[in-house]
């Protein structure tokens, strides 16, 4: 095979060097066209652009395959654990016990927030909703040390151990802030899980008692989320990275990309879905031809993902948790059966198969979430504790891979050049 590409039109020529995947798609570099040619691509929504080269994540959408630096995401869900997960996409290879062990008493020993930050949580009205109040948190965490507010090496790396270890504190915060409930400081006895659903649903007036099946689905599932190529939220961490920003601000933007329904809201709409199912009284067959038609604009949320055309490797793993999670809220087995059922419906009918619409990560995760007790408005925060280790490793793969500040182009459709006329002479 050829080494490179031709472009041809008219009497303009323009070789693409090919750029060799270790797995995947190859490319084809375009750096040098408009400088060349003086023209440009059109590409809505980066569909067909790899807008870096990254050594972090590997999907194969065809074949439902997910790795973090090479590793199936089954083997890592089934045996790793959050913190492990997030040293080997940050640092690049699985932590000797050693390793984790001093990751681990890092991230321990910087679990508190100054005081004057528990401040600002009060400032934020009552039941907000805790998505941009963990924004706001993040990106004031910036203000509380200069060790960690620049893009040097040491900065970045003791930026990187604040925000691991400070992320589910403010999540907590902004999760308490949101039900009127008074906030609990960290217990470093306790994992990196535990101490998260402690301040989420424990009281200072008393111990809290631990489901372990509970505690290890969340862990499953925030290892699940870690990471996920260039969605949006992890381009705009790059790309604020770009500027020479430092990690906070780059991680406060990507929390905010996250919170758009069409990015991290997508189970809330599945719960939605299949409540609004339930309390229509109508079945998963009436439904999914309702889907169909394509006449009562009814959508089938959960299903389909961007990247992956078989079923999202994601899905399967959670699927697995679904059912004892679910015991554990009765309230909420009714849904899991409608989801069930509608699975079983869709993936049963050729109009799905054929659309190569399989459910997703969001199919089965807010019920989950909602069964451990987090309401709605928790989803996207929890997805963010899962995505921050993601967020780092591509932010820090950005700063030591390239300098250049990332410069989108456009083609231009609006009005051409136009002479500006007195208010009075216009028509």
């Amino acid at each position: 095979m050829s080494e490179t590409a031709r472009f041809i039109d008219g009497d303009t020529e323009f070789e693409f060097d090919r750029v060799v995947a270790s797995d995947g798609q190859i490319g084809y570099d375009a750096s040098g066209f408009l400088n060349e040619t003086g023209n440009l691509f059109l590409d809505p929504a980066f569909v067909n652009t790899a807008s870096c080269d990254s050594r972090i994540t590997y999907i194969d959408g065809d074949n439902g395959v997910l790795r973090y630096r090479g590793y199936p995401i089954e083997q890592l869900a089934t045996h790793s654990t959050y913190l492990e997960t997030a040293y080997l996409v940050i640092y690049g290879d699985l932590p000797s016990a050693a390793e984790l062990k001093t990751f681990e008493e890092r991230i321990r020993r910087s679990t508190l927030i100054d005081e004057r930050m528990r401040d600002l949580f009060r400032c934020f009205p009552r039941r907000s909703h805790p998505m941009p109040v963990l924004a706001a948190g993040v990106m004031a965490l910036s203000t509380f040390s200069e060790k960690s507010a620049g893009i040097e090496p040491d900065q970045v790396e003791n930026a990187t151990d604040r925000l691991i270890a400070k992320m589910p504190t403010l999540a907590a915060f902004s999760y308490k802030n949101s039900v009127g409930q008074p906030t609990l400081y960290p217990d470093n006895s306790l994992s990196y899980i535990e101490n998260f659903i402690r301040m989420s649903f424990g009281f200072p007036t008393e111990a809290y008692e631990f489901n372990d099946e509970i505690t290890r689905a969340l862990e499953v599932l925030l290892i699940l989320h870690v990471d996920h190529e260039q969605n949006c939220s992890t381009s705009t961490v790059r790309m604020v990275g770009s500027s020479g920003a430092n990690l906070y601000s780059a991680v406060s933007a990507g929390t905010n990309a996250l919170s758009g329904p069409k990015h991290g809201g997508a189970n809330q709409a599945v719960i939605e879905m299949l409540q609004g199912i339930r309390d229509s009284g109508m079945s998963t067959r009436e439904f999914v031809s309702q889907v169909k038609d394509h006449k009562s604009n009814v959508k089938l949320m959960g299903f389909g993902h961007r990247i992956y055309k078989n079923y999202d490797p994601r899905a399967a793993i959670i699927k697995e948790h679904a059912d004892n999670i679910l015991k554990l809220h009765s309230g909420r087995q009714d849904l899991l059966e409608i989801a069930q059922e509608l699975e079983e419906t869709a993936m049963s009918d050729d109009y799905f198969r054929e659309r190569k619409l399989y459910p997703n990560v969001d199919f089965y995760s807010g019920l989950i979430y909602e069964a451990m007790g987090f309401p709605v408005n928790m989803f996207t925060v929890l997805f963010a504790i899962g995505r921050l280790p993601g967020w780092i490793a591509h932010y820090r793969e950005q700063l030591a891979t390239s300098n250049k500040i990332w410069r989108p182009r456009q083609i231009y459709t609006g009005e051409q050049e136009r002479a500006y006329r007195p208010v009075d002479l216009r028509p």
